[in-house]
């Protein structure tokens, strides 16, 4: 993908973005175009870029990090206050998606998935009701090592976000009838969580990415953002990486990048050097050197609030608290669920240590 997007005709790129945005340009100050946006570097470039370079008039639109961080919440408001981006702040019920997280932890050691659904169901289903035909997201999936194939379309897939039916669909690894019925959850609970059906979206929206049309570079965005929208990095490194200025809006962000280092024995530094060996900013030898030193550390950072978080007390939750295990989360608790999702064929045990096979 790295070579193919050098061999790439740009010019030609953005004239296709220019012929594709102006069927969709609105002319009676309506909003023409949704960004789903985290507030990070990558959504603040894109919805400045398309509001002050191909005057379009975007709605940035987020769905709330599961606990915002100093930064976070600072650029977040900071795209609007200082970009000049029109945005909307969407807050899921605080204490089904708490359970939510908690059960998602639990079942799959996957705490991110219910933030994962929310962020990307939501857009297409205010867009649809807000009238707003036109989404663009910002780099598409190749860029994180994905099949190259899947950019050469510039459209996202219409099953990423979109289901026949609500039957089959699985949510903090229970079907949606299971959590109806045992843990007493209504549809109206679970709508934000759920997919549109393909029935009610209609022919007209398009869903887009903007790099296909425009070259996507991590760091020349974070300039951009910087200089455009007042995005601030984090005031220290990321846990798990040597990085500064990406998924740095959650404090959960660090728990979910530590437990894929679990599931699968690569973590957060690993997707990072990853992509800037593919862009050429650092050699191979060095990604390996940053991947050694900082892959499957440990979130210690916001590790107590992380933990509050998911403990489910019976003050709060009631009789529901009881159909857990253990509901106080601590650190014993923490590392004995964690290690019921380490795959033997990545991880054994010596002298009492994990460690990864080679």
């Amino acid at each position: 993908y790295s070579s193919m997007k050098q061999e790439t005709d740009w010019k030609k790129r953005e004239e296709l973005l220019f012929e594709l945005l102006e069927p969709y340009r609105s002319n009676d100050g309506s909003y023409d175009v949704l960004v789903p946006s985290s507030g990070g570097k990558d959504s603040a470039f894109q919805a400045h870029l398309l509001k002050y370079k191909y005057k379009m008039n975007p709605l940035a639109i987020t769905w709330a990090p599961n606990m915002f961080t100093r930064a976070g919440w600072l650029n977040f408001n900071n795209l609007s206050r200082i970009g000049g981006v029109d945005s909307f702040l969407y807050t899921p019920n605080g204490k089904l998606h708490k359970y939510l997280t908690k059960l998602a932890f639990n079942n799959l050691g996957h705490p991110f998935q219910p933030f994962i659904m929310g962020q990307m169901y939501f857009p297409p289903k205010i867009a649809s009701q807000l009238g707003i035909n036109l989404i663009f997201y910002g780099e598409n999936p190749s860029e994180y090592g994905n099949k190259s194939s899947e950019n050469e379309v510039p459209t996202k897939n219409i099953n990423y976000f979109t289901t026949k039916n609500h039957k089959n669909i699985f949510i903090s690894g229970l079907k949606i009838s299971d959590l109806e019925k045992k843990f007493k959850l209504s549809k109206n609970d679970l709508y934000p969580y759920l997919p549109l059906k393909r029935k009610e979206i209609g022919k007209k929206l398009n869903v887009q990415y903007l790099g296909f049309y425009i070259p996507w570079h991590p760091q020349e965005c974070y300039y951009y953002a910087s200089q455009k929208g007042g995005f601030e990095v984090s005031p220290e490194r990321n846990v798990g990486t040597y990085s500064k200025y990406a998924s740095l809006d959650d404090k959960m962000d660090d728990l979910h990048w530590y437990t894929t280092f679990i599931k699968f024995g690569i973590g957060r530094a690993t997707y990072d050097s990853s992509q800037e060996i593919r862009n050429k900013e650092i050699t191979k030898e060095e990604g390996l050197n940053l991947v050694k030193k900082y892959d499957g550390e440990y979130p210690a950072r916001f590790e107590k609030e992380i933990f509050e978080y998911l403990t489910i007390s019976q003050d709060d939750y009631g009789d529901i608290s009881k159909l857990f295990e253990k509901n106080k989360m601590d650190r014993n608790y923490f590392n004995s669920l964690c290690d019921q999702f380490r795959s033997p064929h990545i991880w054994y045990k010596e002298n009492n240590k994990w460690k990864i096979r080679k």
